[in-house]
């Protein structure tokens, strides 16, 4: 049996310190789907949950992490069409197993790397704009004219939120952040109307305070349990909050109060992407191929913090867990 390295851990989950490589059995392509030969990953919020043996991991899912990365088709399986040929540079997302030297993964979710862009910036697109835009559009409903708030602001999803939002036509872009620096880069480079310190201000206020009173439409929010009433508080009339992770937790506290629902006819909707079927990925993907020519002219930009070999994989997990970066944490295999 052919194998090859792969990021293993040690009892199956742990800390960041129980990554390590190892050897695994090589996948072979089924019908529909090619063998990428990777040459880069781009690390996810998921990772560190599934890591920690936290995240519902889909059924179809290889147990080895990563679900974006980048590299070239070795080998197409049978019944393999979207115009790819063994060679081909590519990008694209799967339901695990991205941080391996090979993964195997249905063509419908590959799209052709454009020359442009370096294997660390393709590497680092898939989750993060199709999360973004799947938020955005298909869970949250946004049209032109409406108002967002991304939580999380300098998040990787956000980044890409922020810029989704100005070129969609947002009236106003928000944004929350543990950080003046990172309120700057939110503001200043990637063109937020304004952004609050979650740490040192109540942002709930601030964004009604800086809406007159009125709240936003459309709020992305990853933290959860602690901004759960702010949400609602903040969310305008005929408001939708979009909940895509819980990094505070999932218990509400008491005395939580709801009447948003009712009075403001506020609608909650919680999401998840990775366990979406083909078909729903596949819609995403087919838009994220029409960003293509935005990235090229400099429309949209890809932020990338940090480069590592997967060798400091370790490493790379703990400078996510710290929660201090502005964009991707991408790995490289050579």
């Amino acid at each position: 049996m052919a194998t090859m390295r792969a990021v293993d851990i040690t009892n199956g989950s742990g800390p960041a310190t129980s990554l390590h490589i190892a050897s695994i059995p090589k996948p072979s392509a089924s019908s529909g789907q090619a063998i990428v030969k990777i040459k880069a990953f781009g690390l996810n919020r998921m990772d560190l949950l599934q890591r920690e043996g936290h995240y519902p991991v889909p059924p179809q899912a290889p147990k080895t992490l990563g679900v974006e990365f980048s590299g070239t088709v070795e080998e197409l399986g049978p019944d393999s069409k979207d115009n790819f040929k063994k060679g081909d540079e590519v990008f694209g997302l799967a339901y695990g197993g991205a941080y391996a030297e090979y993964i195997a993964v249905n063509t419908k979710m590959l799209l052709h790397k454009p020359a442009h862009l370096s294997w660390e910036e393709a590497a680092g697109v898939p989750e993060t704009w199709i999360t973004a835009t799947q938020a955005m559009y298909l869970v949250g409903e946004f049209t032109r004219g409406k108002t967002v708030l991304w939580h999380a602001g300098a998040s990787s999803v956000s980044i890409a939120g922020i810029q989704l939002s100005k070129i969609g036509g947002a009236a106003a872009i928000y944004v929350t952040a543990s950080s003046q620096e990172k309120i700057d880069f939110c503001v200043k480079e990637l063109g937020a109307t304004a952004g609050f310190n979650y740490k040192t201000q109540d942002w709930s206020k601030e964004v009604l305070k800086a809406t007159d009173g009125k709240g936003v439409d459309l709020i992305i929010d990853f933290v959860g349990q602690s901004y759960f009433q702010g949400n609602l508080d903040t969310a305008a009339r005929d408001g939708r909050v979009v909940h895509l992770g819980a990094m505070s937790g999932t218990k509400l506290p008491a005395g939580v109060d709801i009447r948003a629902f009712v009075m403001k006819r506020v609608r909650f909707e919680g999401s998840s992407l990775r366990s979406r079927d083909p078909e729903y990925q596949g819609k995403l993907r087919d838009k994220l191929e029409t960003y293509l020519d935005k990235f090229e002219d400099g429309t949209f930009k890809i932020y990338v913090e940090k480069v590592l070999p997967w060798e400091k994989i370790v490493e790379a997990h703990q400078l996510m867990e710290k929660n201090a970066t502005k964009g991707k944490i991408i790995c490289t295999i050579d």
